[in-house]
């Protein structure tokens, strides 16, 4: 056993990482050329370049992938790392299947609802009627999206779990921590101001483009429901920046 480590370059982290690094190269390697990739121990061999324009070029193309590498592979990590929660996810979804995870989500936020709903229209506490519209539009758009992403995970290809299954997941598990911070006022300093100070950085940096930013800053106001819609936007770009380093993890190493 410890013969055959060594002969792969080693065990532990580091020859994990060796083994990580070859791969991504090799497929890189294998955009332009042919038999790069896994061709140590095969027949036909490794392709090598003959002449000096091919070894030229073969040569400058390695090199423009070692410095890819550079920021691939810790996007591959976070794909790993990524691919583990969301098996876990996927593991309760087949446990519970789509039925049993929807109503699940359907209970738990009608319940929520239902709550602040009486405690509002009994006067007990000072909730204010926008936060309970808030509350039950997060609980609509977070059933909804608990279903989405729980079916497209089942019956999707890659493609597919890539561009949904991941952006319906990221909604679901961002309105839970954001509604509670909307109805509950302690939570506003831990939740809703970082929030205020993240979208304000996001419109100075980075939709500038355009104008973009002076068109939101003049026609909406960020409060109230206002919040979980912009975390509801944020969840598809984020979901589907997941979607893809999983994707890359998954080519570096095929889940079993």
């Amino acid at each position: 056993m410890s013969t055959r480590s060594r002969q792969r370059g080693g065990g532990g982290v580091v020859g994990a990482i060796k083994t990580d690094v070859q791969r991504l190269h090799g497929a890189w390697m294998e955009l332009v050329f042919p038999r790069q990739r896994g061709r140590g121990h095969s027949v036909m061999g490794k392709w090598q370049p003959e002449t000096l324009p091919q070894r030229i070029a073969y040569r400058g193309w390695s090199i423009l992938g070692l410095l890819g590498l550079l920021v691939l592979y810790p996007l591959t990590v976070l794909g790993l790392g990524t691919r583990y929660y969301a098996a876990k996810l996927d593991s309760t979804r087949t446990r519970l299947g789509i039925v049993g995870v929807t109503g699940i989500a359907l209970l738990g936020w009608g319940l929520l609802t239902l709550a602040w709903g009486a405690m509002a229209y009994m006067e007990q506490v000072d909730i204010p009627f926008d936060a309970v519209l808030a509350v039950a539009a997060a609980s609509g758009v977070a059933t909804v999206s608990t279903a989405l992403a729980a079916t497209c995970s089942k019956f999707g290809g890659r493609g597919l779990t890539v561009a949904l299954a991941y952006p319906f997941a990221m909604t679901a598990l961002f309105l839970p921590p954001v509604v509670a911070a909307l109805v509950t006022p302690s939570l506003e300093g831990v939740i809703l101001e970082p929030s205020y100070d993240f979208a304000v950085w996001v419109l100075d940096n980075v939709l500038f483009v355009g104008g973009i930013n002076e068109y939101l800053r003049g026609n909406f106001d960020l409060e109230g429901a206002a919040y979980a819609a912009m975390w509801t936007g944020i969840s598809f770009p984020l979901g589907w920046f997941l979607g893809v380093v999983t994707a890359l993890a998954n080519l570096v190493r095929p889940s079993q």
